[in-house]
């Protein structure tokens, strides 16, 4: 695209906004299913809480795995046909994850959820550089806030959805499983498991019609290298090892997502902890991802018009240090309501970050976006450290040792580390 198409895109970008809004209602559905899924593989499959997160550590470890080659496959592509592809590999890893759960072999539905992983990991890589470059960098977070808005109220429909669907009864199911004998456990939790086949396949189905949309949409190309020039930054024809900011940013994305998986995807692990009911439990994923919608609408109000992004940023992480000192002083739904508080908090970190740490990249931009891309393993490994860690300390201590310091250093990056070799000012 050359600069004065670009320039005609950034004066009338609503329908290619649209496109990418519907992508991330994807992104949040399929995500956001995985908290739901870690009570349904905990009682399908058998398995301790501690392995049941093995479909987080699963489903997001794809990012690191494969972001760097989806950055390869983008410089072929390009960015619309790339999206469209991710959708495809999407469907491939639904396909699987509804036929190995139906047989309740746990490696192969892990295996089917990285792949969705893998195909989330390819549209991520095109899909938030896209937005962020699409109009000003300036205010990239608005236009991200309005894709996390998409991507919340897919993720509050989700688990409803297969509560609905799939965990209707689980609390009295439970107690069946417990107090059968072999022959007839088996066969609940093969009826149980089965449940899950449809709805997966339908998913595959939608996913499989999107790409096609997509590839047969009005949505232009972007080239990054002209959309986000690196010399308003000072580093032109150097590497991406000469822009710091980024590094940090690849940190703070990898701090952030671990905090938001285990406000989202581990808040019904830690309800259940007190004791509450799995019929409520299933729900609170919904609970959380409600107060990142009224987060997302309170930033995309406040930013860039009352205050920059960067220093919503560090509001954002002050917040959340706070919320977490507060589920950690109180117990039973109070606790776990500070925890579903931590989304309002989490919201607006993701629309922040990304655009400050791809800010000035250029011709880098698809590779910095690969590395940020690949910081969502952190919610693989900071929920995986929570299951394990509160097997040795109280639950509690263990969410607030790990969260807190997540908070602390994306406060450290809204401050000051987005600055760090920069020429940007400060807002």
């Amino acid at each position: 695209m050359t600069d004065s198409t670009l320039a005609s895109s950034r004066t009338s970008y609503l329908v290619p906004t649209l496109i990418i809004g519907v992508l991330f209602f994807i992104f949040g559905f399929v995500t956001w299913l995985n908290g739901p899924l870690i009570t349904f593989v905990q009682l399908a499959f058998q398995v301790s809480a501690t392995s049941a997160f093995l479909v987080t550590f699963a489903f997001y470890i794809s990012y690191f795995v494969l972001a760097l080659p989806s950055a390869a496959i983008l410089k072929r592509t390009g960015m619309k046909k790339g999206m469209a592809l991710g959708l495809f590999v999407m469907a491939i890893g639904a396909v699987l994850f509804g036929q190995f759960a139906t047989m309740r072999e746990f490696a192969g539905a892990l295996f089917g959820l990285f792949v969705i992983g893998g195909g989330l990991s390819l549209l991520q890589t095109a899909a938030n550089p896209y937005i962020s470059i699409l109009g000003p960098i300036e205010s990239a977070a608005q236009r991200i806030a309005v894709m996390g808005i998409c991507n919340k109220c897919a993720g509050i429909i989700a688990p409803i959805v297969l509560g609905a669907l799939v965990m209707h009864g689980i609390g009295d199911l439970s107690v069946q499983v417990a107090q059968a004998d072999p022959a007839t456990r088996e066969a609940l939790l093969d009826a149980f498991a089965a449940k899950i086949h449809m709805p997966y396949l339908v998913m595959a189905g939608l996913l499989a019609l999107l790409a096609v949309w997509v590839v047969r949409s009005p949505l232009p190309e972007i080239a990054p290298a002209g959309a986000n020039d690196e010399q308003s930054i000072g580093h032109q024809g150097r590497g991406i090892g000469s822009f710091p900011h980024l590094w940090l940013g690849v940190i703070c994305l990898f701090l952030y997502v671990g905090a938001e998986v285990m406000a989202g995807d581990a808040i019904g692990t830690y309800g259940a902890s007190f004791g509450l009911p799995l019929d409520q439990t299933k729900f609170f994923t919904a609970f959380t991802l409600g107060a990142m919608l009224v987060g997302y609408v309170a930033g995309l109000i406040l930013i860039p018009r009352f205050i920059s992004q960067q220093r919503y940023l560090a509001f954002s992480a002050s917040l959340g240090a706070l919320f977490v000192v507060g589920a950690y002083a109180t117990t039973g739904y109070t606790s776990v309501m500070f925890v579903a508080a931590l989304g309002f908090a989490n919201a607006m970190m993701w629309p922040a970050i990304f655009p400050l740490a791809i800010h000035g990249l250029g011709k880098h931009t698809e590779v910095g976006s690969a590395f940020l891309i690949m910081g969502i393993a952190g919610g693989a490994l900071i929920p995986s450290a929570y299951a394990h860690l509160s097997e040795v300390i109280h639950f509690q201590t263990a969410f607030a040792v790990l969260m807190i310091p997540c908070y602390l250093y994306i406060l450290y990056y809204g401050l000051s580390g987005h600055r760090v070799g920069t020429h940007t000012p400060s807002h």
